[in-house]
């Protein structure tokens, strides 16, 4: 079962409203990396967990913190939010540039609808000042963000992945903000995120000291069943040979198994591509429409009434 304790991890209210801000903010919810994802991807990864209890109880002890940082962001876009057209307005009228536009029209007006114009509709219209399980666009979360795929080698790279995005995007963010208390909430997520890097790091190496899993992904695979004389094999596909001088590209390989090889003119080792003719039941254009021949009905469409 789930417990919920009314009090946030951590929460510095900001100093004032910003809609503007609050719309930036969706995207550390309802983004590609946002806590949205991280929370469901461990919380999935975790249910589905078949490994050692050990990996499992740790999925799920990080999944559910993530389901507080959603509601720490949420408090926060709700306090960015509060009376914002209202309480801007003395500031946006002394603006030079706005009071050049304003002709006859009240300051109140005009700020209220510049503001309204940049904020993001539906945090008025849909969730009446409140966060949404969406992006800093709008666009909805969507659980195709999350890689779930019962390797726990895998799935920790890609937790690794979203955990380095997801600082990135958090500490931009809080590049874009003088407010004192948003820095201050965010230096406490980005924070996390340190930790949860870290953490993801050394459950990759525990993995692998515990023999359950190496690289490459799947290790259980035999690899005399692929191609070996090119799985250690860097292809020079573009101009230039700078890549040459990369650790990818000489010496051995870090699974230990192997010796990069760089090749600097690669040639195919595969026929030009011929495909099959089209089946005429689909129509589509062949290469040659007499070689093709003709199409029977996909639906035999004479119909006897009655019998």
């Amino acid at each position: 079962m789930f417990y919920h304790t009314k009090r946030l991890q951590y929460y510095t209210p900001p100093a004032k409203p910003d809609p503007l801000y609050a719309k930036k903010v969706q995207e550390l919810i309802g983004g590609v990396f946002g806590e949205m994802t991280v929370m469901m991807q461990y919380l999935f990864q975790g249910w589905n967990c078949r490994g050692p209890a050990k990996y499992r109880d740790m999925l799920l002890d990080i999944g559910t913190e993530e389901i507080g940082h959603i509601e720490i962001l949420s408090t926060l876009i709700a306090h960015l939010l509060d009376k914002a057209p209202v309480s801007l307005q003395e500031q946006g009228a002394s603006d030079p540039m706005v009071g050049a536009v304003m002709g006859g029209t009240s300051a109140r007006d005009i700020i209220s609808d510049v503001i309204t114009a940049a904020m993001n509709p539906q945090h008025g219209i849909v969730s009446g000042f409140g966060a949404q399980a969406a992006d800093s666009v709008g666009y909805p979360w969507n659980g195709r963000f999350i890689a779930v795929s019962g390797n726990l080698l895998a799935d920790f790279r890609s937790n690794l992945h979203a955990e380095s995005q997801g600082r990135l995007q958090a500490v931009r963010l809080y590049e874009m903000t003088n407010d004192p208390g948003v820095k201050d909430t965010l230096s406490f997520l980005i924070a996390r995120d340190t930790m949860h890097q870290n953490q993801w790091l050394a459950a990759i190496e525990e993995l692998k000291a515990d023999g359950l899993e190496d690289t490459p992904v799947p290790s259980s695979f035999p690899q005399e069943l692929e191609k070996r004389e090119v799985a250690y094999q860097f292809w020079n596909h573009s101009d230039g040979t700078e890549s040459a001088q990369g650790r990818w590209a000489q010496g051995p390989s870090p699974d230990g198994k192997g010796q990069f090889e760089y090749v600097e003119n690669p040639k195919p080792l595969g026929p030009e591509p011929l495909l099959p003719i089209p089946n005429p039941k689909l129509h589509g254009t062949p290469a040659d429409r007499q070689a093709q021949g003709s199409a029977d009905p996909l639906i035999n469409r004479t119909t006897t009434i009655g019998g």
